[in-house]
Order: structure tokens, then C-alpha cells, then sequence
């Protein structure tokens, strides 16, 4: 399967433009959602994260309370290490299989932080959506109700913009002065090139860069 993986800044329009490639026919695998996956009463995970922390890490209903889980692993640096290095691999070897399962010449791999988690190895190519900051910051506020000192404090965990740049095979720039046309064409275009170079790469071979 040739894997082609979207990323971006919050705000730059991820899910909109993984919504353009699905309409083409894409199959596209969430990180996110996997990442939620994982974590679902049943889950060897969420068993092995309720004995290190407590069942009050719980709601009422066995799912996992994410609320009070950030909460303790913001707090406690160990904590989140213990925690990414239970996660990371799940979620990694999840999305490898949703991959390998998914029907179709390529598929999308969406994960916000693709760069940042040193997961380039797993894609053979790399899209960025890609917006100024200001857009970003707007973008975010009005989505999730929050403010401007919230939006620029996760900004500074993520990629810088012009590092993210240099590293993307592919752009995608999805300002506001793009419109929804002008986005689903380019979209169009880049489903062209990626199934012109999925055609020309062996299929059996693994991930590689």
C-alpha cells in the first residue's frame, strides 16, 4: 500500500481537505481517532492504564476520563513518558494495519503530528495543509471556543511552520483566500500524482523514505 501522510498545523483544515481525497474515493486513517481507539473499555491499554493510575482515571460508564488523564500527565512528566511509551506503539502498529487493510492504490495516514513524533518512516510521501498563523489562531479560537494565549501555547508544541515546509514532499495551501473549488481542484491534482506514483511502486514493498 503506498501511504501518503497529511499533516499540519492546528487549524490548517486537515479533516476538510482528508473529506476532498475520501469523496475521490481515499481511504484515510485518523491517528486520532486510533489513538481513541486504543484506549476503549476492552483495550489491553486502557486495563494497563487504569492499574497505574487508578480506577478514578474512569468515568462513570468504564470509558476512559481523557479530562483527568491530561490533567495527571500534564502534571507529571514521568507520567506522560510512561504513557506515550505504552500508547505510541499501539497507535502505531493500529494505523499500519488499518493501512495494510485499506482498499484502494494508496490511502491516507492524517496524523497533526507526523514530524514532531518522527513518523515520516512510516509514509512515502508527505502532505502538508499549510496556513499563516494568524489563520491558524482565528481558526482555532472560533472551532474550539478557546483563546488566543490557549492557541499560541499549542502552537509553540508543534513543528514550526517553516521547518514543516521544508519538510513536506507535497503543499497544500488552504488559506482563506483559497476557495472550496480552488482546494477540491488541487486535491484533484494530487490524487492524479499519487496514484501515478503508486502505480509505479511495488506494492509488496515496505514503508520507506
Amino acid at each position: 500500500m503506498f501511504i501518503v501522510g497529511l499533516t499540519g498545523g492546528i487549524g490548517s483544515g486537515k479533516s476538510t481537505v482528508a473529506r476532498d481525497f475520501t469523496a475521490l474515493g481515499v481511504p484515510c486513517i485518523d491517528a486520532d481517532q486510533t489513538a481513541r481507539d486504543v484506549v476503549e473499555p476492552g483495550e489491553p491499554a486502557l486495563a494497563a492504564i487504569v492499574q497505574h493510575f487508578g480506577r478514578d482515571i474512569l468515568q462513570p460508564d468504564g470509558t476512559l476520563d481523557r479530562r483527568r488523564l491530561r490533567e495527571k500527565v500534564f502534571a507529571e512528566p514521568a507520567a506522560r513518558a510512561w504513557l506515550n511509551q505504552l500508547l505510541h506503539p499501539l497507535i502505531r502498529e493500529r494505523m499500519l494495519q488499518q493501512c495494510q487493510q485499506a482498499q484502494g492504490p494508496y490511502c491516507l495516514l492524517m496524523v497533526p503530528l507526523l514530524f514532531e513524533n518522527q513518523l515520516q518512516s512510516l509514509v512515502q510521501r508527505t502532505l502538508v495543509i499549510d496556513v499563516d498563523e494568524a489563520t491558524q489562531i482565528r481558526r482555532t479560537m472560533q472551532r474550539d471556543n478557546t483563546t488566543e494565549e490557549q492557541v499560541r501555547a499549542i502552537i509553540s508544541t508543534q513543528c514550526p511552520r517553516q521547518q514543516r515546509l521544508a519538510l513536506a514532499d507535497d503543499v497544500l495551501n488552504n488559506s482563506d483566500n483559497v476557495t472550496p473549488e480552488q482546494r477540491r481542484q488541487a486535491v484533484a491534482a494530487l490524487h492524479q500524482h499519487y496514484l501515478q506514483l503508486a502505480a509505479a511502486t511495488d506494492s509488496t514493498a515496505p514503508p520507506s523514505r
